[in-house]
């Protein structure tokens, strides 16, 4: 029987490392997903949809399968889910790797503010007199930008956010990416976009936005990844097949 490896999962890469377990004669993945939205895409092999239960309940969940390794394939963003991933296997022993895209960088003629929340980004729109902004956020992530009533705001987001904030002036446009540089060209021109707020995800899935953004001169306040736990990481799933073979030894 394949030793169990548990992906933590939902991102682009997690996607892909459950399919390349999923045909490997000595892994069997088995992806957790955390269900933001009602009908996550599921991985191949086994899965599963919704919370641990904090640290206590994944080393209890790990404990109870047997689980010989665990992959932090979770979003940048998703700080939370790191540290209980490096406190349950912390305390059962077993080895954690983090599979995580590398971040976004400015370059020439990008025009960037770098902020730790999204109140120091509010700070820096009302500082920058922003007045037709795209907010490329999760939806759990608006209610601050709620405060500039003066600013008109481009909502893009994959579901309707639940409850909507009291937004003076917005447009929801409800779209999955990814979404190609004549696709983000159009939009921020049509639209008359000037500034753009959104995480620094990382990854070419994403990132034709800040391309087009640095073509048209557009602002950027680019919110910085929060800090995650010291543990080995990698950036694709080749490097991850390696450390699981060099780990879990045949």
């Amino acid at each position: 029987m394949r030793p169990e490896v548990l992906i933590l999962g939902g991102t682009t890469e997690g996607y892909a490392l459950a399919t390349a377990l999923a045909d490997h004669p000595r892994f069997a993945p088995y992806s957790s997903l955390a269900g933001r939205t009602s009908s996550p895409r599921l991985p191949r092999g086994d899965s599963r949809i919704g919370g641990f239960g904090g640290a206590e309940g994944l080393a209890a969940w790990l404990a109870q399968r047997g689980t010989r390794a665990v992959i932090d394939a979770t979003h940048p963003f998703a700080s939370r889910m790191g540290w209980n991933a490096a406190t349950a296997c912390t305390q059962l022993g077993l080895p954690l790797l983090r599979l995580e895209r590398p971040s976004w960088c400015p370059g020439p003629g990008d025009c960037w503010n770098q902020v730790a929340d999204w109140e120091a980004a509010v700070r820096c729109l009302a500082q920058q007199r922003a007045q037709r902004v795209l907010l490329a956020l999760g939806r759990q992530d608006l209610a601050p930008f709620a405060a500039l009533k003066a600013v008109w705001f481009l909502i893009r987001s994959v579901e309707p956010p639940e409850p909507m904030p009291p937004f003076t002036q917005a447009e929801i446009l409800l779209a999955r990416g990814p979404f190609s540089a004549e696709e983000e060209r159009a939009l921020l021109v049509g639209r008359g976009i000037d500034s753009i707020v959104c995480k620094n995800s990382g990854g070419s899935a994403t990132d034709a936005k800040l391309t087009v953004a640095r073509e048209l001169g557009l602002r950027v306040v680019m919110r910085r990844r929060p800090p995650r736990p010291e543990t080995p990481t990698v950036a694709d799933v080749a490097a991850a097949l390696v450390w699981l073979e060099q780990t879990l030894p045949g």
